[in-house]
This record gives structure tokens, sequence and C-alpha cells, in this order.
């Protein structure tokens, strides 16, 4: 059975390989890594403490928001002593809304005010990269309601900049399959609880999507992921979307 730093090997090669073609870290750079508690994140932190393939010096910090106050799942007891065994500096940050916000939020207030909450703690720990664990499959179901829902072609951006390039969003796993990332999850027996992370979502667009796409076999999945990622490179719309 193929261990965790095998695995990590291999993910590290679509990683680097990201960051080169999208120049998403840079020597000097401080990233904030969003954690949210769910596999691609921790996987995304992973990968980064082990380390990419960049001439001189990078540092991580984990950020997690915490979001129990507003009925989220509580992460903080299962991400704390995992930041600590890795040895990375972090950040629990609890993520506060306006009084007027009517609970539960739905999807779009809720990523935004845990965005909003991600980016004032990036920015007090003095980071200007921020790295979100989005992979080739969320890309490519984000193509895909954009085409059905917008009318337009547009996909994730594996880099964007914000306040006139004082930070930027960066997507270091955009490469990687989410197979992949499971592969890596099983090797390293990392559990996670069966609570749904969001009640409001279990019928969002985004659900529907990946569960039609979850129908159809693996290879025909992995050419429909190639071609959507394919045709919004062509039309240079990659990265429309947040």
């Amino acid at each position: 059975m193929p261990t965790p730093d095998s695995i990590a090997t291999f993910l590290l090669r679509g990683v680097n390989r990201a960051v080169r073609e999208f120049g998403l870290i840079a020597d000097g750079d401080r990233v904030a890594v969003g954690v949210s508690g769910g596999k691609d994140s921790r996987t995304l932190l992973d990968l980064l403490v082990r380390g990419i393939d960049i001439p001189g010096h990078y540092e991580v910090v984990a950020v997690h928001i915490d979001g129990s106050g507003v009925g989220l799942p509580d992460q903080v007891g299962v991400l704390e002593p995992w930041f600590r065994t890795l040895g990375v500096p972090y950040e629990i940050a609890r993520l506060d809304v306006a009084d007027s916000e009517t609970l539960p939020m739905d999807c779009f207030r809720c990523s935004w005010n845990r965005r909003k909450a991600l980016f004032l703690a990036a920015d007090r720990l003095r980071c200007n990269r921020v790295a979100l664990g989005h992979h080739a499959d969320d890309a490519a179901v984000t193509t895909l309601m954009s085409i059905m829902y917008k009318g337009r072609l547009e996909t994730l951006e594996p880099c964007r900049q914000f306040f006139d390039g004082r930070l930027r969003l960066i997507r270091p796993l955009i490469l990687l399959s989410e197979s992949a990332i499971r592969r890596f999850v099983r090797a390293c027996g990392w559990t996670f609880s069966a609570e749904p992370g969001c009640s409001q979502g279990v019928n969002s667009r985004r659900v529907k999507i990946e569960a039609f796409l979850g129908t159809l076999p693996q290879r025909e999945r992995e050419q429909i992921r190639a071609n959507l990622w394919r045709a919004a490179q062509m039309v240079g719309t990659v990265g429309a979307g947040l």
C-alpha cells in the first residue's frame, strides 16, 4: 500500500507545476493557508509544510475560521492539536457576523463572510498570499455552473490579486484531481466528522453538479475535467470566479 510520503511526492509534482506555471509562490512570500478542516485544505497545508520546489524560502501560517458560533461544525478541537503536530504557526479566528445578518446564512453570504475573515487574518499576520484548497474537480464544477447558470465560460483562477496586489489568493492544488487527494487522505488515516459542513448546502447547485459528475465513469470525469479547463484557458477566462 502506498505511504503518505510516496503519495505526497506524487502530489507535490502537480503543486510544483502549478506554482511554476501560474507564479503562485516566490522567495520571501508568507502564505496564509485557509484550513476549514476538510480533506482538501488539510492536504494543502500538509503539502506546503513538506515544501515546494522554489528558489529561496517561503513561510506558511495556518488560519482556521471558526464558524461554530454561527452554526457551522466546531473543528477547533481537531485542528489545533494537528497544527501543533505539524509544527506550523497558526491562528484560530472567530467568524463574527453583523447583528442584522439572518441565520443560518445562505451559501453566498456564508462564503463572503468567511473569506472576509480569512483576508483580515492574513493581513493581520503580515501574509501576502492566501492559499485555498480548490482542486481540478472544483474548477470543472465551477465551469459547468458558469455555463449553465450564467451563460458564460468561466472557471477558478489559480491566482488573483486583491487590494492593488498587496494580497494574492492562490490555489496550489488546481491541477490535482480529487481522487488523488482522497488517496492521500486515506493513506494518512485522517477521519472526518459525519456531520455536514453546511446544512444549507446539501441541495445547492454545486452539490447537484458534483453528484451528476459522480455518476460518470472515472475516465469520463477526467476527460470532462481536462476539456473544461482547456476551454476556459482558450477563451481567457481561467479564474473569473472566486
